[in-house]
């Protein structure tokens, strides 16, 4: 294993030695990264739904007959991991803010950083997103005046008081997940013996390439056999979810423990690039027997070849690519971190751009794939110039990541973020 020296000196001297108990964490670039790169590929994912051949008629309810296979299996891809990824880092900055700065200050920062975002987002966005959609559908069915249904609603009072949490649901879901495991937390410290033992087991199999994949897989494969499905959806019920509060909470847990066990870290690199690889192998596999294999299977279709994918899948990625974060996204780099203070504003505002943009260019004579990248780049353009002139060095900013930057490339920072 090649781990990367800033790495290990910057978590422990030795990476079966604890870190000292009150000892505050740098602040982990590769984290940061990572979190920040599982909320853009929204973007991606998002921009490729309009032109998947398999219809997503209640998830998405886009469709027009320009499509490729293509941006379904980019969908399958993305799917298995981003979500469980992010989940997971979320449980560890979680446990940081926890330990390091104390229940309440933690309390604070994630009502400010999740819940009131949530809200106040909610809110402004909702209409533009039905806005968006309504354009979209309306012109794939073939309405004359697609502008004038989708702007109908608007003269409808309730139309402004949303219905459920459109791309934000992960919000929802990690102030409740975050809200139930602080209850835990608080719960078990008096019970040291019990999570000194959940402690000392969870740093004897971390270190244990091969079994920590069989070990975590064989759980997840427990869980979703126990939701009778093979792939959780986002659900956008305003109503939670137990399905999706489970299991993403299962993985919000995980990466709770794993701050307990920072200092080994770095053995996530231990075949991180092997585990990348593998997953991807798999992924394509799935997607070849969901697509072509006859067997009129779905992404979330129930049974022991399907579990079995989903399960191995999301944790090979999970310790592939948090390891290739880690060797190769440990130093400081001044375009990442921008890009990690922009990836909040640019996931929350992408979605009405992902939908409306498809209806607008409909009518072009240009292949699905052509399409959908346009789509996919001309959102991110706007995101990010928006970020860089309307919202990183204004009171937006600050509402979003705690302070205002200056618009040039952020310098070196010392205190952990979360």
């Amino acid at each position: 294993m090649n781990a990367s020296p800033i790495i290990i000196g910057s978590l422990a001297q030795q990476e079966n030695k604890p870190a000292p108990t009150g000892a505050k964490t740098p602040r982990l670039h590769a984290l940061d990264s990572l979190r920040a790169i599982m909320m853009l590929l929204g973007v991606v994912l998002h921009s490729a739904l309009t032109y998947n051949v398999t219809e997503h008629t209640e998830a998405w309810g886009l469709n027009q007959p320009d499509t490729h296979v293509a941006t379904d299996f980019l969908v399958l891809l993305i799917h298995t991991f981003r979500m469980p990824v992010f989940f997971l880092i979320a449980g560890f900055f979680g446990a940081l803010l926890f330990y390091e700065r104390g229940m309440l200050k933690m309390i604070r920062n994630r009502l400010e950083r999740i819940v009131y975002p949530f809200v106040v987002f909610l809110l402004l966005l909702m209409p533009l997103i039905g806005f968006s959609f309504n354009y979209s559908a309306s012109v794939f069915s073939g309405a004359p005046d697609s502008f004038a249904v989708a702007a109908a609603p608007f003269s409808q009072v309730g139309y402004y008081l949303p219905g459920g949490t459109s791309h934000m649901w992960f919000l929802y879901y990690l102030a409740l997940i975050t809200a139930a495991t602080v209850v835990l937390a608080i719960a078990l410290g008096r019970a040291s013996r019990l999570t000194n033992w959940l402690t000392a087991s969870f740093r004897w199999l971390i270190v244990r390439p091969v079994l920590r994949i069989v070990f975590f897989a064989g759980l997840t494969y427990g869980v979703l056999a126990a939701l009778n499905t093979s792939m959780v959806g986002a659900s956008t019920a305003l109503t939670p979810d137990p399905a999706t509060f489970i299991f993403y909470g299962w993985f919000y847990l995980v990466g709770w423990i794993l701050y307990k066990a920072k200092d080994l870290l770095p053995r996530l690199m231990d075949y991180d690039l092997v585990c990348t690889l593998l997953a991807v192998a798999l992924v394509v596999a799935q997607g070849i027997v969901i697509q072509f294999s006859g067997l009129g299977l779905a992404p979330d279709a129930p049974g022991p070849l399907m579990f079995t994918f989903s399960s191995l899948i999301v944790w090979l990625f999970i310790f592939g690519i948090t390891g290739l974060f880690l060797r190769y996204g440990g130093k400081h780099s001044p375009r990442m971190r921008y890009v990690s203070d922009a990836a909040y504003w640019v996931y929350l505002i992408h979605l009405p751009f992902t939908a409306l943009l498809p209806g607008l260019i409909a009518d072009w004579p240009l292949p699905a794939l052509v399409k959908f990248l346009f789509v996919m780049v001309t959102t991110a353009l706007i995101a990010f110039i928006s970020y860089h002139y309307i919202v990183r060095a204004t009171a937006i900013g600050q509402f979003l990541n705690g302070r205002r930057y200056p618009r040039g490339l952020p310098q070196e920072g010392n205190p952990s973020t979360a």
